[in-house]
């Protein structure tokens, strides 16, 4: 499979950009023409979930319906509308010799991408690999199997509508550990692996892996309310954050709460969270003032819940929900609720990480919402790419130069 990838991942990369999007707009027809067959397969792994007992957060990223499969499509038609970044002159300038240089955008080659129930990942995965022209191998979980089988086989069918080469995207059925342990040691036919999972997965793949892992551990993402905020935008944006999908990596974790405004606005927030189901974890401020909430002990600071439990702190000032978030938190996604500009540019500039918001909830790091088309995950390795991974990010630069004859004396 690796062999076929690496020989198609040339055929990949000249792939003209209207054959691309003629592919892409084929699978999102294809997927809402086949919308029932696809739901009724995702049904079958969603039910034997149910039965093996798995954890109801899995079985919410599992879970595809009609909606779900809305939305790939649009993301398929939103990556087939961007622009090809492949051949792409990024920057260029001339030497005193009279040499123009440049830098141009090229396919990576071969993405290896190891992702755990989430079956829109295998249409997102395709799309973005496509239209940045690399040859993808996907490989889900086993708990998504006949979904992620389903949604390759109308990629199949895409492919061959238009000619494509059908060794651009590969699926790995088998849940054998072993097996792809030996893919990851294929550094000659694979040029990035990138896992898409929990924790466990990928530290494993880190681990296991010859090739060159992006990746992100976990989502450990904070809200600081500061004293200026506007304190109904900060419980609308917050209770989103939290609430709205509980189970994703930009889910928010922490709550950082001014002092100044502590007193009223965290009776109003925790009354709001506990509304929506949220079980709250304080520090001693946080309990004198909402004598409800649990005690948080010093791991819940960098605890990724992925569910509806949230670790709340009083702070002194902007210093200490900085410091507090460079020591906890895991450089995914944190955000400040302010009116204060200052502020604002301050947590902008000293919060390093992928993605950080001013009054607005965390949520929002996720290629789609941010004009990616889709995403192939989000790294926090800050190599190559940080952040979401859009098509630009599935790239990379080599450097091109013009001369009339010069030469190096």
């Amino acid at each position: 499979m690796a062999a076929a990838a690496r020989e198609a991942a040339g055929a990949a990369a000249r792939l003209p950009t209207g054959t691309k999007d003629l592919v892409l707009s084929s699978l999102a027809g294809l997927l809402l023409s086949r919308r029932d067959y696809v739901t009724a397969e995702n049904a079958r792994d969603v039910d034997k979930a149910l039965d093996e007992g798995l954890p109801a957060s899995l079985i919410d990223r599992l879970r595809v319906d009609a909606k779900t499969v809305d939305e790939m499509a649009a993301g398929l038609r939103d990556v087939a509308a961007l622009a090809d970044p492949v051949g792409e002159i990024v920057r260029t300038w001339r030497r005193p010799s009279g040499l123009l240089i440049g830098r141009m955008r090229i396919p990576i080659g071969v993405i290896a991408i190891i992702y755990e129930s989430r079956p829109n990942v295998t249409v997102d995965a395709f799309a973005l690999c496509l239209k940045s022209g690399n040859a993808v191998i996907l490989k889900g979980g086993r708990e998504a199997f006949y979904s992620n089988r389903a949604l390759f086989g109308l990629i199949r069918e895409a492919l061959a509508r238009h000619g494509v080469d059908e060794g651009v995207a590969q699926l790995i059925e088998t849940s054998d550990r072993d097996y792809l342990y030996e893919l990851l040691k294929l550094n000659d036919y694979i040029d990035l692996v990138i896992p898409r999972g929990g924790e466990a997965l990928i530290r494993s793949v880190a681990e296991q892996s010859r090739v060159p892992v992006l990746k992100h551990y976990k989502g450990v993402c904070a809200i600081y309310v500061d004293e200026r905020a506007d304190e109904e935008m900060a419980v609308a944006v917050c209770l989103n954050a939290k609430v709205q999908k509980a189970a994703t990596c930009n889910a928010m974790e922490t709550l950082l709460v001014h002092e100044a405004i502590a007193p009223r606005f965290l009776p109003v927030m925790l009354r709001a969270l506990e509304n929506a189901g949220v079980t709250v974890k304080g520090c001693a401020r946080t309990r004198q003032i909402v004598p409800g909430a649990l005690e948080a002990s010093e791991g819940d600071w960098s605890e990724e819940y992925l569910d509806l439990v949230l670790s709340v702190k009083v702070v002194a000032d902007i210093d200490e929900a900085i410091e507090h978030i460079g020591k906890y938190g895991s450089k995914h996604t944190d955000a400040i609720i302010t009116k204060d500009y200052d502020n604002a540019w301050r947590f902008v500039r000293e919060v390093n990480s992928s993605l950080v918001l001013v009054n607005a909830s965390t949520r929002l790091n996720d290629g789609f919402q941010l004009g990616l088309g889709a995403e192939m995950g989000i790294s926090t390795t800050r190599l190559h790419a940080f952040g979401p991974m859009g098509l630009e990010e599935l790239t990379v630069t080599k450097f091109i130069a013009f001369g009339d004859g010069q030469q190096r004396h």
